[in-house]
């Protein structure tokens, strides 16, 4: 199967991110697998969180397979993104994670969307859109901010809140979360775990979606599921952890999702001492076959990369040379028989089993995987395979 997703210019383009069905649907599956091994909690919720149009996989197109391989919830960051998915037929629940501006509340009850809310200011509003409205009621989360410092209700606040929202008639409240700061460092987990507890344990839940375990937290802390867990980066087959985090070799095998590629748009051959690109920070040491591809920076692939990447063509392995420009970045081919139109695979799997990772990327820019999928512009068509 293969889906265009973009714009009709971008369609045009030889150059597009690859995205892999079937390994999305082979993840879902080893996670589930990972986190449920006891055979219990089958009561446990999945929501899979499709922020930032699925960490640059493309929330709308990769929806259906989560559904078919039983996501229950979608999470997102805003209003916006949610209404994407609502305008594309997708009927599931979906869950605002970040704050939603009280404007928007008529727009979320029009549409079936859950937000979030932690203030008075947010009860008010809900409550005069209600009342606007003939009585139609905003579904809600209560977001507690138990150390993340970001956004949500501080913990001693939050019963008081909690028995005001619940007892609110126009609001139909549906849970409460938080969401951790830091699941590798005991102590700052530690301490907002007993903050979570404090409030949940205080509270009556019954009837009530109750989540706080991200991707890492779902496999590393068991006693947390309550009863949903939200799963994120892990259904991309990309670590949660970061690169050198020694936990990532006990999470389950996963196939990332994500692909690169770009065909030849020109080949020729420069002599020794030529350099290639801006400022020529590369010149040969040799005669060299250079190979452009039409991919540069401004679609989402780091200049600090220039010069560290390898790709492969025709099954055999090359590097990057040169600075990566805006639009379009260039090889050293050597001597593989290759000519204009043959594919450059620069993430993801080629036809010869070579696999190149998004996390040797973030190890090279010292970042993390999430911001350089989030990178991989829309300018950039979309190819869905299974």
């Amino acid at each position: 199967m293969q889906n265009f997703r973009g714009s009709f210019v971008n369609k045009h383009r030889d150059a597009w991110v690859e995205v892999n069905l079937g390994n999305l649907e082979y993840n879902i599956l080893q996670i589930k697998k990972a986190i449920f091994q006891d055979n219990k909690n089958n009561d446990v919720k999945l929501l899979a969180v499709i922020k930032a149009d699925a960490y640059g996989h493309g929330s709308v197109m990769c929806a259906p397979t989560l559904l078919a391989c039983g996501i229950d919830v979608f999470g997102v960051a805003s209003i916006d993104e949610a209404l994407e998915l609502r305008q594309n037929k997708i009927t599931a629940p979906i869950l605002v994670l970040g704050s939603v501006p009280i404007w928007s509340y008529e727009t979320a009850i029009k549409n079936d969307i859950t937000v979030s809310i932690f203030s008075d200011e947010h009860l008010e509003a809900a409550r005069l859109i209600s009342e606007r409205l003939g009585g139609e009621k905003l579904k809600a989360h209560i977001k507690i901010d138990t150390g993340m410092n970001r956004i949500g209700i501080s913990p001693k606040y939050a019963i008081e809140f909690f028995n005001k929202a619940k007892e609110a008639k126009y609001l139909d409240l549906r849970g409460i979360f938080t969401h951790f700061a830091d699941v590798e460092n005991p102590e700052i987990i530690n301490k907002q775990i007993e903050n979570f507890k404090y409030v949940i344990n205080s509270i009556d839940t019954t009837n009530l979606i109750v989540h706080c375990s991200n991707s890492a937290a779902s496999l590393f802390y068991g006693d947390l599921k309550y009863n949903m867990l939200r799963l994120g980066i892990i259904l991309y087959g990309l670590t949660p952890l970061g690169y050198k985090n020694p936990k990532n070799s006990m999470l389950p095998d996963l196939k990332q999702v994500i692909g690169l590629k770009g065909r030849i748009t020109n080949i020729h051959t420069i002599e020794k001492g030529e350099g290639v690109s801006y400022g020529h920070i590369f010149k040969a040491d040799k005669k060299t076959r250079v190979a452009t591809i039409p991919i540069g920076y401004a679609d989402g692939v780091s200049r600090s990369l220039s010069g560290k990447i390898k790709a492969s063509l025709n099954g055999k392995i090359i590097n990057q040379i040169g600075r990566i420009t805006m639009d379009q970045m260039m090889f050293d081919i050597g001597d593989i028989e290759a000519q204009n139109g043959d594919i450059i695979t620069l993430l993801g799997d080629d036809e010869a089993g070579n696999f190149f990772s998004v996390d040797t990327w973030a190890r090279e820019l010292d970042t993390i995987n999430y911001e350089l999928t989030c990178r991989l512009k829309v300018r950039l068509p979309r190819i869905y395979v299974r």
